[in-house]
């Protein structure tokens, strides 16, 4: 199963630097019908893998050159946001833990048995599908933002600050109206139906935002 389908299903990416154990990895995985791509080195993986394509890693701890772990910890430091299972002959406490901190989903001894290892793939692979719905509705919320001008950003930080309008007329130096004038329109730009909504989007791309400075005029 080394080819991969343009089809949107997601794909256990298999790495394992011995051929006798990638394969039967990719046997096993395969039975439960669940597509697979096998790799038979971590920098083999890290040079062709798309982000973009959906899925989860399943890999062997101890590999030459890069080790699973050492894969893992280069995954989270290069912002790719792959769920991981972990398989090992010989998982000690250490490696364990070691594997939790960077982020794998579970650490399973091999041989790994059907359910164990059918239950941790649909862990993951439902992991990746939540990460991937919550980055697009991120993106989405993002380019809404990007419409907004410079006075409707002010109003919205300041209704995330808890600012009533009378209150953000006030710090900005301008009328109620026009204060309710750009949450209006901001309202409509973000396509939020409530301040509760509209916070809870802009909270969701942005983790803090700054009290803008103070303007004096009716620039829109």
């Amino acid at each position: 199963m080394e080819e991969e389908s343009v089809e949107s299903r997601p794909t256990v990416f298999i790495v394992d630097g011995e051929s006798a154990g990638r394969q039967a990895l990719d046997t096993q995985v395969g039975a439960m019908g669940l597509r697979t791509k096998m790799y038979r080195s971590a920098e083999t993986f890290l040079a062709t893998y798309d982000a973009s394509k959906p899925g989860c890693l399943l890999m062997e701890v101890r590999m030459a050159d890069m080790s699973g772990l050492e894969l893992l910890e280069r995954l989270v430091q290069d912002g790719i946001r792959l769920p991981a299972v972990l398989v090992s002959a010989h998982g000690d406490v250490p490696t364990v833990v070691r594997a939790m901190k960077a982020g794998a989903l579970n650490f399973l001894e091999r041989p790994c048995r059907d359910q164990e290892l059918w239950e941790s793939l649909q862990e993951a692979i439902k992991t990746d599908q939540e990460n991937r719905h919550r980055l697009a509705l991120r993106d989405t919320v993002r380019r809404r933002m990007d419409r907004l001008t410079s006075g409707e950003r002010d109003v919205l930080n300041m209704l995330i600050d808890g600012g009533s309008n009378k209150r953000i007329a006030a710090e900005l130096g301008m009328s109620v109206r026009t204060i309710e004038v750009r949450r209006a329109k901001l309202m409509r730009k973000m396509k939020a139906e409530s301040l509760a909504e509209l916070v809870q989007m802009a909270l969701r791309v942005e983790d803090s935002f700054g009290k803008p400075q103070r303007r004096r005029g009716n620039l829109h």
